[in-house]
């Protein structure tokens, strides 16, 4: 707060275009504080996937006659998603936080680059669901996941997830923007946290009927799930990892359009 208070006592400074990441760099340092904070929220978003992955893994994972090592293999890419999509329900809270509390306006009446306030709260989404994705794959490792994935494929894994993260974010960012509640600027992550499981998440879509098994093999949560199980199984990547990429970046700028547009409306 204080560089920029100091920003706001020299206007020239402040329209210089690297403002930008200077001001996004400081207000995220603010959000992740907030998030040191409260270390709890993290086990919070974690505490719904693993307890998934322990469901279908030790109950589920033996009537699929396939073992509960492979089937935690098998699984994890799906439970990643569900991670994210859990994790991203906080960020739209923090957003809505932080309007009602007046900090937007306060802000805005500093000559700092305003986009930089919801990059702050994207970057800070970024940090935080990556350290609920690294808790969730220590659980899995324990559980009996193992991969024979070197680091470029798992370098791919981290940038799908990178990427859906980012896309799902700028979601929670209309969401905390719009929402006229607390409970209602998380409430859009429940369909989001459902979509896996109509997809090749838990079972192969091959063993769906007819209009379930269209809908699983072409909505995104199969393409980016599929993609992420080729990576690290060290297998050929077929042509999903473009499927799932174009679905990441089509989400991305649909949703960082209808963002921008809904936060000039709200501040105006």
């Amino acid at each position: 707060m204080t560089t920029l208070a100091a920003s706001a006592a020299h206007p020239s400074t402040a329209a210089r275009p690297s403002r930008f990441f200077a001001d996004t760099w400081i207000l995220t340092g603010r959000s992740m504080r907030h998030i040191t904070r409260s270390l709890d929220t993290i086990v919070t978003v974690t505490i719904t996937p693993i307890a998934l992955m322990l469901l279908f893994t030790y109950v589920f994972g033996g009537a699929l006659a396939t073992g509960t090592d492979t089937y935690v293999t098998y699984l994890l890419p799906g439970i990643l998603l569900i991670t994210i999509a859990s994790g991203i329900a906080y960020t739209a809270l923090r957003l809505y936080t932080d309007l009602q509390s007046g900090i937007f306006q306060r802000f805005h009446s500093m000559p700092i680059s305003r986009s930089s306030i919801l990059w702050a709260h994207v970057l800070t989404s970024l940090v935080s669901n990556g350290l609920s994705l690294v808790i969730v794959v220590a659980v899995a490792l324990v559980m009996g996941f193992r991969s024979p994935a070197g680091p470029l494929a798992w370098l791919g894994v981290a940038g799908i997830l990178t990427l859906f993260t980012l896309a799902l974010t700028w979601v929670a960012v209309i969401a905390g923007l719009a929402a006229k509640s607390p409970d209602g600027a998380g409430a859009f992550a429940y369909p989001l946290i459902f979509l896996p499981f109509i997809s090749s998440a838990f079972v192969p879509t091959e063993t769906m009927p007819g209009p379930v098994r269209w809908f699983a093999e072409y909505q995104p949560v199969t393409s980016i799930v599929d993609t992420i199980r080729q990576l690290l199984a060290s297998g050929p990547i077929g042509g999903d990892i473009w499927i799932a990429l174009a679905w990441c970046v089509g989400i991305l700028v649909v949703a960082y359009g209808f963002a921008m547009i809904v936060y000039r409306r709200r501040m105006r």
